[in-house]
């Protein structure tokens, strides 16, 4: 831009967005499967507590609540009741991580996810700790946010999970009667794990 013969240059900031929460990402993908409006949206743990007294447009069940429903020999019955309380085409879409390739590996951790900004910054970190057949393990998760110049643990929270494959999952879903079943990759859906939309038959 130039006035009375001098030139004036304007420095382009670059706007970072901040973060979306893995809960936000799943009503996205939500979203863009029915659509724009107003939806009804609840938790899978809501509807194991028979929250939802009329049928909802989605369940969301975030990381790692269906391996820990599997360890606890309750998933089955779980994605029954998830898919009894959605509308017909409502949609179950749920985060699964897939660890089988670490079986053989069974790290202890995973690298730490930092939310936040300045004060604000929480940190969240796993610990895994695996039963000997690989085929499950311990998990402690541990958040830490900012005190007076140091780290407090906020939560420390420590649940057993079994290992799901891919076709398990999918089996899993079809069995408690979903149709369309499709796995969304991380590069397609922007959740650090692979989701999974599941219709409820109409």
């Amino acid at each position: 831009m130039t006035g009375q013969g001098r030139a004036y240059e304007v420095a382009a900031q670059e706007v970072v967005p901040a973060p979306r929460e893995p809960e936000d990402v799943l009503g996205d993908v939500a979203r863009a499967v029915l659509g724009p409006g107003a939806h009804q949206v609840v938790d899978l743990l809501d509807v194991l507590e028979g929250v939802p007294r009329t049928e909802v447009d989605v369940v969301r069940a975030g990381d790692d609540l269906l391996p820990r429903l599997a360890h606890e020999n309750a998933l089955d019955r779980a994605l029954r009741l998830a898919r009894a309380a959605l509308r017909p085409g409502g949609l179950l879409v749920a985060a699964v991580p897939e660890l089988e390739r670490l079986r053989r590996l069974r790290p202890t951790a995973p690298p730490p996810r930092v939310s936040g900004r300045g004060e604000q910054r929480q940190v969240t970190v796993q610990l895994w700790d695996w039963d000997s057949d690989g085929d499950s393990y311990g998990l402690e998760v541990v958040q830490l946010v900012r005190g007076r110049g140091t780290w407090e643990v906020a939560t420390a929270v420590s649940t057993r999970h079994r290992v799901l494959t891919a076709e398990q999952v999918a089996d899993l879903l079809a069995d408690a009667g979903f149709v369309a079943v499709q796995r969304l990759a991380p590069a397609e859906s922007g959740h650090p794990l692979p989701v999974w939309v599941a219709v409820a038959p109409r």
